[in-house]
């Protein structure tokens, strides 16, 4: 990590404070990239701070109780002016903010490069696998959710998620669980990932991941 990436990263350091998206997290995307990326034709620089940068927004979605912002969307423009002070081109500049904007799963504004894509990779892989489980548990503590719940999921799509749809944002996040977060979106995930490498991440870690519930299921049904 050269001295531009580590100062790109205290600035980051000061802004996260929520377990599931903190600097624990965001070395984890960063690592991911770096492993996406081995022997491809990126621009790491690039890649490194976006990486660094792609969820400086999210307390502050985290703390907006109407929905209304977009962590991505907000980040991009928090990443400018550190960019800028570090004396970052005006082209590599608008290249981080647009891998920042098309990170999220729930967006329409997909990645358009490489560097973009191993981003929203990175980051969609970290929420699969043992991390995965652990940080959805964080998640239940966090929001006073559920460890078990399952339920019909278009019903709870109606009931509990913007718009109704499956992609919508989570009204009550008491209702939610992380049965539920694998159905709507977990086991889907490694359909929406861009690199080859990413896909051999996540087939892994998905499987992981429905075996701990599987399992899980029967201790809490007493059958083990």
């Amino acid at each position: 990590m050269n001295s531009k990436i580590q100062k790109i990263k205290e600035a980051v350091e000061k802004e996260l404070s929520c377990s599931a998206h903190n600097m624990d997290h965001v070395m984890r995307v960063y690592r991911n990239c770096l492993s996406i990326a081995k022997n491809k034709d990126v621009d790491m620089e690039v890649l490194q701070a976006a990486a660094i940068l792609h969820d400086i927004g999210a307390v502050k979605e985290m703390h907006d109780n109407t929905g209304n912002t977009d962590h991505a969307m907000i980040g991009a423009e928090m990443a400018e002016p550190i960019l800028k002070e570090l004396g970052f081109s005006d082209d590599k500049i608008k290249h981080v903010k647009d891998c920042i904007i098309s990170h999220r799963y729930k967006t329409e504004n997909k990645p358009k490069t490489k560097e973009a894509e191993i981003l929203f990779d990175a980051d969609k892989i970290d929420a699969l696998g043992a991390i995965g489980i652990a940080r959805s548990f964080s998640w239940v503590g966090k929001n006073n959710a559920n460890i078990y719940r399952k339920v019909n999921i278009e019903e709870y799509a109606k009931e509990n998620l913007t718009d109704g749809k499956i992609n919508g944002r989570i009204i009550d996040k008491t209702k939610h669980s992380p049965q539920i977060e694998f159905e709507i979106k977990g086991k889907f995930l490694i359909d929406k990932l861009y690199t080859k490498k990413a896909k051999e991440i996540a087939k892994e870690r998905i499987k992981f991941f429905k075996n701990f519930l599987d399992r899980m299921e029967r201790e809490i049904n007493g059958e083990l």
